[in-house]
């Protein structure tokens, strides 16, 4: 059997409390391993939580405590580095532009940024879900990362738990629930957020901003395991060992399996 790929899916500021009875989600607590009260970093923002999640190390260490890049006074490797040393083929889909500063020039083998659509819109993710899953079903990518940024949107533009909000937490959990229809048979499937929300902000050290899900669905995980104790630092280290890259020491997560 082929090495199994593997698909990281973020859903901007997805709330673990908002998500619970969706169908998706119910499924993949049953056939994979999760963890329902994750921990991110402080500040629960969204380019430091993206960091963090790629580099395994807190905002302090990799220096990115804003919304605005800068470079890194003493680089901690990234997941897409890593796996791209290895000769593994890498995959980014998104669009908010400031997350191309995720993958170092030379690290993707495919990046496909969204621009002709409103960030965190309705209109951006669905054009992004569609791009990646026309192209990943039986594809060449061996990683591939799919950013969905309709929640954070919605979120901001009218209050978590909103009406608003939950529609765009409940059809992004069904786009999620047609890729893992479609791709489980061929990848191990992550889904996670980078940060919750409250009101129509986020970035305190709170638990409506701070908690986020983790899920885990492939043959490495057992049905039905909950998995205490996670940290979105955990997310790196657990892909590049299931792709068997080496994992660096300055990486501050463990791997889940």
């Amino acid at each position: 059997m082929d090495q199994m790929k593997v698909l990281l899916v973020l859903c901007d500021g997805l709330r673990p409390d908002c998500i619970r009875d969706h169908p998706a989600i119910t499924f993949l607590r049953e056939r994979g391993s999760w963890c329902m009260d994750a921990r991110t970093v402080f500040p629960p923002v969204t380019l430091p939580c993206h960091m963090s999640l790629f580099h395994s190390v807190d905002p302090g260490r990799h220096g990115i405590t804003t919304n605005v890049y800068v470079p890194q006074v003493r680089p901690v490797p990234g997941l897409f580095e890593r796996l791209a040393e290895r000769g593994l083929r890498c995959a980014m889909y998104y669009n908010w532009a400031e997350l191309r500063d995720l993958a170092r020039p030379g690290s993707l083998a495919r990046s496909q940024y969204i621009s002709d659509c409103v960030y965190g819109s309705e209109a951006a993710t669905r054009e992004t879900f569609a791009r990646a899953m026309a192209e990943l079903r039986g594809g060449e990518m061996d990683f591939a990362f799919l950013y969905l940024g309709w929640t954070d949107g919605a979120g901001h533009a009218s209050g978590w738990e909103s009406p608003a909000y939950l529609r765009a937490v409940r059809e992004s959990c069904d786009m999620v629930g047609e890729l893992v229809e479609a791709l489980s048979g061929e990848y191990t499937i992550f889904l996670t957020s980078d940060h919750g929300g409250h009101d129509r902000t986020h970035g305190l050290d709170i638990p409506e901003d701070m908690t986020i899900p983790i899920f885990c669905l492939g043959p490495d995980f057992p049905a039905g395991r909950e998995m205490p104790g996670l940290t979105i630092l955990d997310v790196a280290p657990t892909i590049a060992r299931l792709l068997g890259a080496e994992i660096p020491r300055e990486w501050e997560g463990r791997s889940l399996c």
